[in-house]
C-alpha cells in the first residue's frame, strides 16, 4: 500500500510553532501596532527572527510564517466552552471536593443542633413529664397531714384529680399549673403572721370613705400588714373590695364598725402607741388569719 501523501509535521516543528505564537501573545501590543499596519506580516515576521536570533535561536521561515497565522486563527489558545447545564455539572464534579467539606460541615451543624435540642429541650422536658405524677401525689400528701381545715383538703384533692386529668391528655402545661397551685396551697397553710396595725410616725392606723352608692354613710378601715416571727413583713394577695380586683401588697385596710375604729384612734391619741396592736394571727395549717377584733369583712389596698 502507498504511503501516506500527507506528512505527520514533527513534534520539534509543532512546539517551535506553540512557542511562537506564545512569543506573539506576550507581545500583544506589538501585535496589535503590526497586524494593523498594511505590511503587517512580513514586520512580524522580521521582529520574530530578531527575537528568537537574539536568544541564539534559529528559527526557519515557514515556521514563523505558520505562528503568525496560527495567531490570526486562534490556534494554540484554550477558547472556554458556552455556559449551560452540561458545564455546570462538570464544574460541579470537579469542584466536589469543596462542596463536599462544606456539605460535611452544615450536616455537622444540623447534628449538633438537633443534639442539643434534644437533650436541652426534648430530654428535660420528658424527664419533667415523668415527674409530675409523683410530684402531685407528693405535694397532696404533704397538705393532707398538715392542714388543719378541710378546705385545704378539698382544694387539693380537686387540683390532684385535674393534675392526673390533665397528664392523662399529654397536657404538661395544664399538669404543671395544677402542680404550681398545689405548692401554692401548701406555701400558704405553712405561713405563719400576725396582722399588726400600723402605727409608725408619719403613717395612718385607719381610714374612713364615702361609698359611692351611699353617700350618706361611711366605711371605716384599720391599715394592717402581716409579719412573720423573724420580723418579716410580707406581700400578700389582696382583694380589693372598691374594684373586685386583687393586688399584691404589704399593707391594706380591714374593714371595721366606728366604735372600734374610735377606740384604736384614741389608744394612739394618748401616747402615739396602739397597745393593743394584734388585729389577728395566721397559725400554720390554716389558710386564714384568726381575727381578735370584731370586722364584718371587707379589704382595701390604697387609700
Amino acid at each position: 500500500m502507498a504511503e501516506d501523501t500527507q506528512e505527520k509535521a514533527p513534534l520539534d516543528d509543532i512546539m517551535l510553532a506553540m512557542d511562537v505564537v506564545d512569543t506573539l501573545r506576550y507581545q500583544q501590543l506589538l501585535v496589535d501596532r503590526e497586524l494593523n499596519s498594511e505590511d503587517r506580516d512580513k514586520l512580524m515576521i522580521e521582529r520574530l527572527r530578531q527575537i528568537y536570533r537574539s536568544q541564539g535561536i534559529t528559527v526557519p521561515d515557514e515556521v514563523l510564517e505558520q505562528g503568525v497565522e496560527s495567531l490570526k486563527e486562534g490556534r494554540f489558545v484554550y477558547t472556554p466552552p458556552a455556559k449551560n447545564f452540561n458545564t455546570w455539572l462538570a464544574s460541579l464534579y470537579i469542584r466536589r471536593g469543596k462542596w463536599g467539606k462544606i456539605g460535611l460541615a452544615g450536616l455537622a451543624a444540623i447534628v449538633l443542633l438537633w443534639c442539643l435540642y434534644f437533650f436541652l429541650v426534648v430530654k428535660p422536658a420528658e424527664h419533667k413529664f415523668a415527674e409530675l405524677p409523683q410530684q402531685l401525689d407528693a405535694y397532696y400528701q404533704q397538705i393532707k397531714t398538715q392542714t388543719k381545715v378541710p378546705m385545704a383538703l378539698e382544694e387539693a384533692t380537686s387540683l390532684l384529680e385535674q393534675g392526673k386529668l390533665d397528664l392523662s391528655k399529654k397536657d404538661s402545661k395544664s399538669a404543671t399549673v395544677a402542680l404550681e397551685q398545689m405548692k401554692q396551697l401548701l406555701a400558704d397553710l405553712n405561713s405563719e403572721y400576725v396582722l399588726r396595725i400600723v402605727s409608725r410616725q408619719g403613717e395612718r392606723s385607719g381610714v374612713w370613705r364615702i361609698p359611692n352608692i351611699n353617700t350618706q354613710a361611711r366605711n371605716y378601715y384599720i391599715i394592717v400588714e402581716a409579719v412573720t416571727p423573724k420580723g418579716q413583713v410580707l406581700t400578700l394577695p389582696i382583694v380589693n373590695e372598691e374594684d373586685g380586683k386583687t393586688y399584691s401588697v404589704n399593707k391594706w385596710g380591714i374593714r371595721v364598725d366606728q366604735s372600734l375604729f374610735d377606740r384604736i384612734a384614741a389608744d394612739k391619741k394618748d401616747d402615739g402607741i396602739i397597745q393593743n396592736n394584734i388585729f389577728g394571727i395566721k397559725k400554720k395549717g390554716y389558710l386564714k388569719p384568726e381575727y381578735r377584733m370584731q370586722t364584718p369583712g371587707g379589704t382595701i389596698t390604697s387609700w
